[in-house]
């Protein structure tokens, strides 16, 4: 699975599941939670889809902003976590 892969499912799940506006644009560096597409609640919904999805593990030390809040960190993280679980 390549990177783009990686970006192009989380942000499919992101608008199918967490954005109610069909007609937004998805900034893939917007801040998911200062726009108001991911709650604390849908953090948490987020992260076990990734798990399930990607077969990665994520830690209450990868609960960060510079991890999970846009598509490119969310995307290099996924990334950073398959490489290392691969090695």
């Amino acid at each position: 699975m390549t990177v783009s892969d990686v970006k192009a499912l989380i942000t499919t799940q992101l608008v199918e599941n967490f954005i109610f506006d069909r007609g937004r644009v998805l900034d893939p560096d917007a801040s998911l939670m200062e726009e108001g597409i991911l709650d604390s609640v849908g953090v948490f919904e987020l992260i076990t889809w990734l798990e399930k999805t990607f077969a990665i593990s994520v830690g209450d030390q990868d609960l960060t902003p510079e991890n999970l809040d846009s598509v490119n960190r969310l995307t290099g993280f996924v990334t950073t976590k398959r490489e290392k679980a691969a090695a």
